[in-house]
Parts: structure tokens; C-alpha cells; sequence
């Protein structure tokens, strides 16, 4: 890379745990626990999200919120919505430990970046406790970002730009129209965007497909292809500059982004 400054990565569903597995598992027990039945496409809602965020974004929902009415006998307060959190919390750090396994391509790609000179941050919608279990088991698997914001280190989460920017400062890299976030979910396209980044999708591992490495693999071409492209559609619509399938294919994606920006593109442009 030439151009590009740095590019910042989403965790789960983009550099780790295919299908973004681990948060559904997790919110479907805290609300078990609390004698509602959450169906993994519920789960799935306004994923990329702090936590927090998440759980009260799902108590918000009117399917959610009737299901919690009939179990408890009144409407979702902000005191659930924090007792499901602090629940949540130990559930999500095992479940992130679990689902640790690097998404294919993952390290080559992130350590050709550093060769290259560009800077590799990250930034999650987990929080620091959550990502205690995966840092060291993704630096194991020679994958190791020079920054990694976690949820509730800056006043506001996605969809705001504030973690991306602190990502970026931290890198001392700018303009932000030189760097690069990539995520699988649409509130991650929105914040690149916000930021005044690049913002390149994440399809085929990440939270719009849903399923494991395995799974994925399982299903026919035709099948497989249909739901990347479901995928692929809702991160367009997000705002996404490009979309790719999985990190393994960011390194043709840049070279994209590289051909606009020398013609004088901006991610501002479109």
C-alpha cells in the first residue's frame, strides 16, 4: 500500500469467530435466565454494538419487549436492561474465549499490512473484560493489532465515530480519508462512514450469515451464494464502499480503494 495509512478491524465475525457465534450463545442464555426465549435471528439484531447498547436496543423491541411483559408482568425498565448487561458480561467473556479461532487469512493479511507500513488497529463492540479470553489466543494465532478499543472506552459507541477516532489517534494516523475500517456489521459500516473512513463489508463470516466456518462450507453454491448476497445487499446499504467475503480477500479490496483515491475520491463521495 502506497496511499493507505491504516486500517482499523472489527473483531468478531471479521478477524475472529466465523459466523459471529459467541454473542448470540451468550444473549440467548441471559435472556433464558430471565424467562424469555430469544431465537438466534433475534440474537443477531443490532449486532456490532456495545453490549449494553445491544441488550437495550433488543428489551426496546416491541417482539422482545411483549415476550418479556407476558414473562415478568410489566414492560422492560432500565433496571432490567442493566441487570440482563451485568449478566450478560460473564457469559459473553466465556463465549468470546470459546469462539476465538481466527477467521482464514486473518494474520496473513493483518501482518502484510504492518510490512507494508501500514498501521493495523482494532476496535469491538465487546468490552475489555470480554476480550481478555481472545487477545492472547489471537496473538497465538500470529495475530496481535497495535490498538484495540474496546466498548466503554469512549463516551459514545457505535454507530458514533468516537472509537474509530481513538483508534486513529492512537495510530497517529490521518486523514481519515486514508484509512480504512472493515466490519461485518452494518452499525461498523455506519461508524467508518461517520468517521470519514473508508468502510469495506465483511459478508460471508460475519453476522449477516450467521453460521460457522463449518456450516458455510456445508451449504450448496447456489444457497451459499444467495445468503452472501443478502449479506453483501444489507451492508450496501449501510453505506459500505465495498464489500468483500472474508479479511482473506481485503488485500484486492485496498487495491480498489487505492485506484479511487488516486483518481481524487473521497468516502465522502459515495
Amino acid at each position: 500500500m502506497g496511499v493507505i495509512k491504516a486500517v482499523v478491524f472489527d473483531w468478531a465475525g471479521t478477524m475472529v469467530d466465523f459466523g459471529c457465534q459467541a454473542p448470540v450463545e451468550a444473549l440467548i442464555e441471559a435472556f433464558a435466565a430471565e424467562g424469555v426465549a430469544l431465537s438466534g435471528e433475534d440474537a443477531r439484531r443490532d449486532m456490532g454494538r456495545a453490549k449494553r447498547d445491544h441488550v437495550a436496543a433488543l428489551l426496546a423491541w416491541p417482539k422482545v419487549a411483549q415476550a418479556w411483559a407476558e414473562a415478568k408482568g410489566s414492560a422492560p425498565t432500565e433496571v432490567d436492561v442493566e441487570r440482563v448487561y451485568r449478566a450478560l458480561e460473564p457469559l459473553m467473556a466465556q463465549a468470546a474465549a470459546r469462539f476465538s479461532d481466527l477467521i482464514p487469512g486473518a494474520a496473513a493479511v493483518a501482518s502484510t499490512l504492518r510490512a507494508q507500513g501500514v498501521r493495523v488497529g482494532s476496535g469491538t463492540g465487546y468490552t475489555r473484560q470480554m476480550m481478555n479470553g481472545i487477545l492472547g489466543r489471537a496473538q497465538a494465532q500470529g495475530y496481535s493489532p497495535e490498538v484495540v478499543i474496546c466498548a466503554g472506552e469512549t463516551p459514545s459507541g457505535r454507530p458514533s465515530p468516537l472509537m474509530l477516532w481513538q483508534a486513529l489517534v492512537t495510530l497517529d494516523a490521518w486523514p481519515a480519508q486514508l484509512c480504512v475500517k472493515v466490519d461485518d456489521a452494518e452499525v461498523g459500516i455506519e461508524e467508518g462512514r461517520a468517521a470519514g473512513c473508508w468502510s469495506v463489508g465483511v459478508a460471508a463470516s460475519g453476522n449477516g450469515v450467521g453460521l460457522s466456518l463449518e456450516a458455510f462450507q456445508a451449504l450448496d453454491d447456489g444457497e451459499r451464494r444467495a445468503r452472501v448476497e443478502r449479506a453483501a445487499q444489507s451492508l450496501r446499504t449501510a453505506g459500505a464502499h465495498l464489500v468483500i467475503d472474508t479479511v482473506a480477500d481485503l488485500p484486492t479490496g485496498l487495491v480498489e480503494i487505492e485506484r479511487r483515491i488516486a483518481s481524487g475520491q473521497r468516502p465522502a463521495d459515495g
